[in-house]
């Protein structure tokens, strides 16, 4: 069964680009700009769209993700219209990777084989369940697999050897790296250490590699290039388009943060190979 992400990566590789992939809430800055937010990202640059689905209490996010998800939340914002969000993205846009990321609780009310139904239904192409380990990936990365969908993990600065080669075997899609010790959108980025972590990565995965939690400006972006298959913007764009009221606004927010870093990682990648 193909997967848009293995399509979209293989075609980035091909061309000896980096891949872009833009997190956004879905429901924020409002539940109707959610799917004209999407567009907007694309059309900015992006090449894998992460949707958050908002929880009460996103434990691996910063206050601006977590802030997000409440202002989603309180505006009814849930799992059954953030599916449906995807469903009409589809409706226009067939070839741009969709990966839900958030937590189980939401997931385990619809029971996770009807959610992995729904979502391959809707047409999402991987999901990063922060609380769901490659330990146990016989019972919900099966179900997921079964529909289509890959499975997403995290691998961070503190994971342990075993576990870092258990991801490295079982990981499909991408390999998300966190590149910073902590919550998301926190703290200053090493970036040469985080380019020693990745080629370290490399040895152990065929996978391809993305980095995030942290990457705020273009030359962070930059500096990954070469060194990650795709870098990941979620904070930094999350807190610009939090006061967008209209599709406009989105699309303004949107292409601010993204254009740059679209431009930044063109521009790193041909110097390398020149």
């Amino acid at each position: 069964m193909s997967n848009r992400i293995d399509a979209r990566l293989a075609e980035l590789a091909a061309q000896g680009r980096c891949g872009l992939v833009a997190f956004i809430t879905a429901g924020d800055p409002a539940p109707e700009l959610t799917v004209p937010a999407m567009h907007a990202l694309v059309k900015a640059g992006t090449d894998i769209i992460e949707l958050g689905m908002p929880f009460s209490d996103p434990m691996a996010d910063g206050p601006v993700i977590q802030r997000s998800s409440e202002r989603a939340l309180s505006k009814g914002m849930n799992l059954r219209r953030t599916l449906a969000c995807v469903s009409q993205f589809r409706e226009s846009d067939s070839t741009t990777p969709v990966v839900l990321m958030g937590y189980l609780n939401p997931i385990e009310h619809l029971g996770l084989a009807e959610f992995a139904r729904q979502a391959a239904q809707s047409g999402v192409d991987g999901v990063l369940l922060v609380d769901c380990p490659v330990e146990e990936l016989d019972t919900c990365g099966s179900l997921l697999r079964d529909q289509g969908l890959h499975q997403i993990f995290l691998i961070s600065p503190t994971t342990s050897g075993d576990r870092v080669s258990q991801i490295c075997a079982q990981g499909q899609g991408f390999l998300y790296y966190v590149s910073l010790k902590g919550i998301t959108g926190a703290g200053s980025l090493a970036t040469d250490a985080v380019a020693a972590s990745l080629a370290e990565l490399k040895h152990q995965s065929t996978v391809p590699l993305a980095v995030g939690f942290g990457i705020k400006s273009a030359e962070q972006a930059a500096a990954l290039a070469s060194a990650a298959d795709a870098v990941v913007v979620g904070s930094a764009l999350v807190e610009r388009l939090a006061d967008a009221i209209d599709v406009e606004q989105v699309e303004i927010a949107a292409t601010a943060v993204l254009a740059p870093l679209r431009a930044a990682l063109d521009q790193a990648r041909r110097a390398a190979a020149a």
